[in-house]
């Protein structure tokens, strides 16, 4: 038997929250060779490190700049005020990026361009979305229209700076109000914690300023749901997914966390199925 080349891509994770820390978990285990967690960055490091401790290999805890410094692969999944932390570093040395603040990249196009001349891979993950690949397929062809729904429970618009900018009182709904209808761009500006999945379905399609898009909060649910129909004179998509949101932050589904480890695990596998 040959034997196996490949050396082990080393990760750092920009954040270590509902999504960072189930993550950081799964790449400390021995099922997955090939991924090396080595470092991750928080805002108060010593916490960080307590809630690392458990791990078999416990990695080291840094400031976000320096991530891309020890890593192969930054994983950006921080507060959206935190993207330009995580991303140019990696971005700047030509490093594979993964975010998960794909609404906060609408701000940062420059990084897109600048990928291009250091060699840098920028990748956003699936996240809570479905069909994703049926879309980019339909957009290599004559796209109509794509128009999305989100509803959430009022607690996963809570914190949406939007929200308390209005005065807006969620937590008293009974029936379900709509907080915007309009284009993607738009509510990526509104909600940049919230609609990661619409400005995903946007980039992959007809674009975020053609996209149009409706977000609800709505007590009626407990589960973060998203309704897409997408249309093209060679096929018509109609999608629905409902994910249970993570209790320490509602904004943000339990997928998310499993999709991003897909997304790693599709770097090193010798067989990807899907785009």
């Amino acid at each position: 038997m040959s034997e196996n080349k490949k050396k082990n891509l080393k990760v750092a994770l920009g954040g270590l929250g509902a999504v960072g820390l189930p993550v950081a978990e799964w790449l400390d285990g021995d099922d997955e060779p090939g991924l090396e967690l080595v470092a991750v960055s928080a805002n108060d490091k010593a916490r960080a490190a307590s809630r690392l401790a458990h791990l078999k290999t416990p990695p080291q805890v840094l400031e976000l700049g320096d991530l891309a410094d020890v890593a192969d692969v930054i994983v950006e999944c921080a507060p959206p005020e935190f993207f330009r932390a995580v991303c140019v570093p990696a971005v700047e040395q030509g490093k594979i990026l993964v975010t998960l603040t794909v609404s906060q990249l609408l701000h940062e196009m420059d990084l897109v361009d600048r990928a291009r001349e250091t060699g840098a891979s920028i990748i956003v993950p699936t996240g809570a979305l479905v069909g994703l690949d049926a879309v980019r397929a339909a957009a290599e062809g004559n796209l109509k229209s794509v128009v999305m729904r989100t509803h959430k429970p009022p607690a996963g618009f809570q914190k949406a700076l939007w929200v308390r900018e209005q005065g807006i009182d969620l937590m008293g709904l009974t029936e379900p109000r709509k907080l915007y209808d309009g284009t993607v761009r738009e509510a990526a500006g509104r909600f940049p914690a919230n609609v990661n999945v619409a400005v995903a379905l946007g980039l992959a399609g007809l674009g975020v300023d053609e996209t149009r898009y409706q977000v609800w909060a709505d007590p009626t649910i407990t589960r973060n749901t998203h309704w897409i129909t997408v249309e093209s004179d060679i096929v018509k998509i109609d999608m629905n997914i409902a994910g249970e949101p993570t209790p320490d932050n509602p904004a943000t589904g339990k997928i998310v966390p499993l999709s991003l480890i897909a997304t790693l695990r599709g770097l090193i596998q010798p067989l990807k199925v899907g785009t």
